[in-house]
Formats: C-alpha cells, sequence, structure tokens
C-alpha cells in the first residue's frame, strides 16, 4: 500500500516559480501513475497533471500547459510538480495522488480513480 507525503507549498507573487515535492512510500512506486490535483476554496477537486509508471508520458489540465512540469525521481520514489508564471487563479491545495498500473498513457483524470492521497499542501499566489 502506498503513502503519498506532498511539501513545497508556499505563498508566492504572481509570476513566480514553486516546486512542488510528493514523497512516496512502498515497494511498488515504479508502477503507479503519479498525479497532482488542486482544490481552491468553494470549487472542487481538479486535475492538475499526471505521469506515467515509466515516465514516458504525461498530461496537463490545459490550464497549466506551458506552465507546470510533472517528473519523477525513481531512486529518491518522488514526484515534482515544477510550476512557473504562476497566476492568482493558480491558489489552491494542491494534493498528490497515486494509481496503480502499468498504463502505457495517462488516461486517468478524475480523483475517484486515484487509490492513494496525501494530505495536501497550499499554494497562494498573491502581491
Amino acid at each position: 500500500q502506498a503513502q503519498v507525503v506532498e511539501s513545497g507549498g508556499d505563498t508566492v507573487q504572481p509570476g513566480g516559480s514553486l516546486r512542488l515535492s510528493c514523497a512516496a512510500s512502498g515497494p511498488t512506486f515504479s508502477s503507479y501513475t503519479m498525479g497532482w490535483f488542486r482544490q481552491a476554496p468553494g470549487k472542487e477537486r481538479e486535475f492538475v497533471a499526471a505521469l506515467n509508471w515509466n515516465g514516458g508520458a504525461s498530461d496537463y489540465a490545459d490550464s497549466v500547459k506551458g506552465r507546470f512540469t510533472i517528473s519523477r525521481d525513481y531512486a529518491k520514489n518522488t514526484v515534482y510538480l515544477q510550476m512557473n508564471m504562476l497566476k492568482p487563479e493558480d491558489t489552491a491545495v494542491y494534493y498528490c495522488a497515486a494509481k496503480m498500473g502499468r498504463y502505457a498513457s495517462v488516461i486517468h483524470y478524475t480523483s475517484d480513480e486515484y487509490e492513494y492521497w496525501g494530505q495536501g499542501t497550499q499554494v497562494t499566489v498573491a502581491s
């Protein structure tokens, strides 16, 4: 059973950058699709980015394409979300999630498809 713990949330000015980390435990980290979701106050949790089990396929929400990059370090069992050119509308609690399975592409975009979740980390973009 996997466990994931996010870190790296902070308050940053518009146009700034942050890198979120997600440390995963469990012997089968390399067999998981890893995803990032976010939830702003009063809104539903939404998909941000995901990376398949071997790092060969990724996908992003349209709202973050070209600004965010998801990556993973298998030696450290860690997934990252590099966020550049941050906007006030990126303000949210960001969650890391894991889904078991070696899928050739990213095909899971809804929160109920992911089995394991972290506690979330707050990202605030404000001047």
